[in-house]
């Protein structure tokens, strides 16, 4: 088995940085990249694309709400679909832009935070996105969750999709990821996290937090990097995969 560990990065800003981006380069195999807007600036962009170049790790671009201050996590209403088509093909034209100036290419993207939970539920907002994408560049592929209305819009249109499972974060019966507002919804022993990550992909199900089962596909696990133990949670997930025969690249190269 292959799968692909992926990254939120370059979520700095300025002078101000957003956990190791260096270090968790050494351990994932695809960085999702910040494209400005919720995180991110011209050169923090540069410099993630270029130092996994060096690292051999591939690049997505990560667009979300125009939301510095909150993140790109506080729920934004009144953008028409129009709108919020041309808010994340602005991105990814940006995102490939500065990876073009680092010798690196955009293969992929992923909407961040609030942008994404709202668009696996809003049908609307979902084909939106996936329109985006198609319009920049046919060949991008469009990571998001499976069974949800992101994946079912692209697939509807025609975009290529990468099945994502969340490995510190909990589930609902319904698929989608249970709110950061509620207590337990942030999974932070590194263990725990890695045996349920090795047992999804053994099972081709998540368990939820009422403990049913729902059968997904798996192609990309995203370790979260804004926390304080992401670099010890994402390498101990990589071991325990490693561990039991599964081999850590880009979900591109499968």
């Amino acid at each position: 088995m292959k799968i692909d560990l992926n990254c939120d990065m370059g979520e700095g800003f300025g002078p101000w940085p957003m956990g190791d981006d260096e270090a968790m380069l050494d351990i994932v195999s695809s960085a999702n990249i910040a494209c400005g807007f919720h995180a991110g600036d011209p050169s923090i962009m540069f410099r993630t694309a270029e130092i996994a170049k060096r690292k051999g790790v591939a690049v997505g671009a990560h667009p979300g709400f125009n939301d510095l201050q909150g993140f790109g996590r506080r729920v934004i209403r009144g953008d028409s679909p129009a709108e919020i088509e041309r808010m994340v093909a602005y991105q990814i034209g940006a995102m490939q832009a500065v990876a073009s100036l680092a010798g690196h290419k955009v293969t992929y993207v992923k909407a961040h935070g609030s942008l994404n939970n709202m668009a696996n539920e809003d049908d609307d907002l979902a084909l939106a996105i996936a329109r985006a994408i198609k319009g920049v560049d046919g060949s991008l592929v469009n990571v998001c969750m499976p069974g949800l209305l992101m994946e079912k819009a692209s697939e509807k249109i025609g975009v290529p999709v990468a099945r994502e499972f969340f490995a510190d974060r909990t589930y609902e019966d319904n698929g989608t990821l249970t709110s950061r507002k509620k207590p337990g919804s942030v999974l932070h022993d590194a263990e725990a996290a890695a045996e349920r990550v090795l047992q999804t992909l053994q099972e081709s199900a998540v368990t939820t937090v009422t403990g049913k089962r729902i059968p997904i596909r798996v192609d990309t696990v995203c370790v979260h990097g804004d926390e304080p133990s992401a670099v010890a949670m994402a390498r101990t997930i990589r071991a325990k995969l490693e561990a039991n025969g599964i081999t850590i690249a880009p979900f591109t190269e499968f």
